[in-house]
């Protein structure tokens, strides 16, 4: 079939964009979303300095940004017990690989963000599907979808994980806990839980380390109309947190805690690419100061 001439123009304008240099590149993203050009050599707000990050990353953030190589980090700072099971990390996903996979799994690839496909049933699910999937995820480098360059270091690998659930069968809220401050002293934190995130009614709601319902939004997400209860492990959770982020000035934690676990989803050090749209705009500039 012919390609719409609307379909060739975007095709073309990803070309020349591809083009561009880093630099380039994100302060235009930046414009698009942020709805200010960045100032990219003495940043302020928070999203400059995501972006600075992004273009002059810690050699660190390669190997813990790896889904999977993050794995020996986590176990060494806090222990297998806050580990996500891994069912499998195979070289190449095969059909035996997936007669091996239990009844229920999540399928995950290390190298980028939203490569996660929940398997409830196996049987509802088949092997080309999946490899269809996973072969989507793995040519894409995803250094490319928004330039941070330590994604450059990883090389992209397909992983099976065990299935979370909480106490009423439902996979539990994403709690992305944003680390400002590290080292010995317990960092000043802010917790951005996405609750349904698989759902249809998807919300994002902040709170701070007290588990007050701050009147702040950030990315995409509707806050809920009212706050929920703080978990019962939130304790547990701040401490977690604060050992895996002491060794930085800034880093998000990403964790679930169903049935009062806890359990390591990942470290984000560029969160959002620093093109993440805050409201009101003043907490851009706030969480700039804090991020030193």
């Amino acid at each position: 079939m012919p390609r719409s001439p609307d379909a060739l123009v975007r095709r073309m304008k990803d070309s020349a964009k591809q083009l561009l240099p880093d630099a380039i590149f994100l302060s235009l993203l930046h414009r698009k979303h942020i709805g200010r050009f960045p100032k990219l050599f003495r940043p302020t707000t928070f999203n400059e300095k995501i972006l600075q990050r992004s273009l002059r990353p810690d050699p660190r953030y390669g190997a813990l940004t790896d889904k999977l190589a993050v794995r020996d980090y986590v176990r060494a700072k806090v222990g297998e017990k806050h580990l996500v099971p891994l069912i499998s990390a195979p070289d190449v996903f095969t059909q035996a690989v997936f007669d091996t996979l239990p009844d229920s799994f999540v399928m995950k690839a290390n190298h980028g963000s939203s490569f996660v496909e929940v398997v409830r049933e196996k049987k509802q699910n088949t092997f080309a599907n999946l490899q269809r999937l996973a072969s989507q995820w793995m040519s894409t480098d995803f250094y490319k979808v928004a330039r941070e360059r330590h994604y450059r270091q990883i090389q992209p690998r397909i992983f099976f994980e065990d299935l979370l659930l909480d106490e009423r069968g439902e996979i539990p809220a994403d709690y992305k806990v944003h680390c400002f401050g590290g080292d010995a002293r317990r960092p000043m934190m802010f917790i951005v839980v996405i609750s349904d995130r698989f759902g249809n009614n998807t919300r994002g709601d902040v709170y701070d380390a007290q588990w007050n319902h701050l009147e702040v939004g950030i990315g995409p997400y509707a806050r809920s109309t009212a706050p929920s209860p703080p978990p019962g492990n939130l304790q547990l959770m701040l401490e977690t947190a604060a050992v895996l982020s002491e060794d930085f000035n800034y880093v998000r934690v990403d964790l679930y805690a169903p049935n009062n676990d806890v359990y390591f989803g990942e470290l984000t050090f560029t969160p959002g690419a620093g093109v993440v749209p805050m409201r009101p705009d003043w907490v851009d500039f706030e969480w700039g100061r804090f991020l030193t």
